[in-house]
């Protein structure tokens, strides 16, 4: 201590390395988790929690090192594509009870290999991604969305690893076939409903009343032809009656003299 009694530079206690190593962990996360969202350690593992705070987009500043990312009771209305493409350590994913309607093709790139849950239930989604979800392998929840039953989504289905604890809550907002309309849609494949074949069946009467339309407006071209044709031809030939004819001389033609 000086003569002053304040501290030398050389007196001031200097942080072991284990203290250092401790607060630039905590300054890393504090300055990499989300504002209005809290990210807990739980033994090395990061939880991203952002339940309820009135979000209306996918948070960029996630920590990378995220295993569980809790985004519902907002009001996310889309997904872009890459929206989760830094967050490969990212285990469970929930998106539930937002207004979720469009989600991009490449939304959850980066995520196939680790993720095991996916909550996109009490949403706003109607047709289901076929191409974000497919190369999913984690079990999906789609309950409680205004799912549209049609082909495509029956197609969606097969590539999806369901989660069986609440498949039986999907249902039919709508459908290509109204009698099931508010009924559980995995109910109705099982018992051998194929709304695909409604699909097919309607996409062939729509070809052939197009194939009907075009031979139609053959035939009427080729009969308008022929029609227009004769009467070229008996016009043609009143003009030739109607000329004068010039008579023929039947003398015979007089010798030069």
């Amino acid at each position: 201590m000086g003569p002053t009694g304040k501290q030398s530079p050389s007196s001031l206690p200097v942080p072991t390395g284990g203290s250092c190593l401790l607060l630039l962990f905590c300054l890393r996360l504090g300055a990499s988790c989300p504002q209005s969202c809290q990210c807990p350690d739980h033994a090395g593992a990061v939880a991203v929690h952002c339940s309820g705070r009135g979000l209306q987009e996918v948070p960029r500043d996630i920590p990378t090192d995220a295993v569980l990312l809790r985004l519902d009771a907002n009001k996310i209305a889309r997904i872009p594509n890459g929206a989760f493409q830094h967050l490969n350590q990212l285990r469970e994913l929930d998106l539930s009870q937002n207004a979720i309607e469009t989600i991009g093709p490449a939304a959850f790139a980066g995520l196939a290999g680790g993720l095991r849950l996916l909550d996109l239930s009490h949403n706003r989604i109607r047709r289901i991604p076929k191409d974000a979800l497919g190369k999913l392998s984690a079990k999906i929840r789609l309950s409680h969305n205004p799912l549209h039953c049609e082909c495509a989504l029956q197609e969606a289905l097969w590539e999806l690893k369901l989660d069986p604890d609440s498949v039986d809550e999907i249902a039919c907002h709508t459908s290509v076939q109204e009698e099931y309309v508010g009924k559980p849609l995995i109910q109705a494949l099982d018992s051998g409903v194929s709304f695909c074949g409604v699909h097919h069946k309607t996409t062939d009467v729509a070809m052939l009343l197009t194939m009907f339309g075009w031979f139609a407006m053959v035939i009427t071209y080729v009969v308008y032809y022929v029609r227009q044709n004769q009467e070229d031809a008996r016009r043609h030939l009143e003009y030739l009656k109607s000329l004068p004819s010039t008579p023929v001389s039947k003398d015979p033609i007089s010798p030069a003299p």
